[in-house]
């Protein structure tokens, strides 16, 4: 197919097409004459990728460019392409505060991994965000929020799980390699839409209205 049909196919711009290829996020077409380009359903395929990545996940161009080099890299790796995607959907601040507030909240999220028996490091991305998060709840005095950490933990073990369970009858590497990086990235999007039906419903029942004085 023309690069026209591609995007006509697609619904991507055929400028947004070209620089997707100057960036290497899109493999080039075959040149089949002067002027001319093919493209084939694999083609479709990555532009749908990278919209699911980009749109959906909402990752940058440059992370969404990290992830699909690592797809591509010969050797990789589920356990290692679930590190990459990690990293492009954590968001870690720049500042860390005190050095004190700093190290308290790595304590803390220490303590919760080995209540859990999980097997972590703490360059583990979501670690450092975790620990981010428990520095703005101590900050803002919000000790309830902290005491929802390990129900968030148990959630989060019985997911993972049940993620990485889904990827035993895929046939080949590739396709679990594909799966678990939009099983991370477009799973957060997904558990974040589910989390906000679900704190809709809750606080619709009678017994979330307040009581009067």
């Amino acid at each position: 197919m023309r690069i026209g049909e591609l995007a006509r196919r697609t619904g991507v711009p055929v400028p947004t097409i070209k620089y997707y290829t100057r960036e290497g996020m899109l493999p080039a077409g075959e040149r089949t004459g002067p002027n001319q380009v093919h493209y084939a359903e694999s083609h479709i395929r990555r532009l749908k990728l990278i919209r699911a990545l980009t749109e959906v996940g909402g990752l940058s161009i440059a992370a969404a460019g990290e992830v699909l080099a690592g797809i591509d890299a010969p050797g990789s790796t589920v356990h290692g392409m679930l590190g990459t995607a990690q990293s492009a959907v954590s968001r870690v601040a720049a500042e860390r505060g005190t050095d004190e507030t700093w190290e308290r909240a790595d304590r803390e999220v220490g303590e919760l991994v080995r209540r859990h028996g999980w097997t972590v490091r703490p360059e583990n991305p979501g670690w450092q965000t975790l620990v981010q998060v428990v520095v703005a709840y101590h900050e803002l005095g919000r000790s309830e929020l902290l005491g929802l950490l390990d129900g968030y933990a148990d959630a989060a073990g019985t997911l993972a799980a049940a993620e990485l369970a889904a990827f035993d009858g895929v046939p080949s590497i590739d396709a679990k390699i594909e799966g678990a990086v939009l099983g991370t990235v477009l799973g957060d999007a997904a558990m974040a839409g589910l989390r906000r039906i679900a704190q809709e419903d809750v606080s619709r029942r009678p017994e979330a209205q307040p009581h009067p004085g």
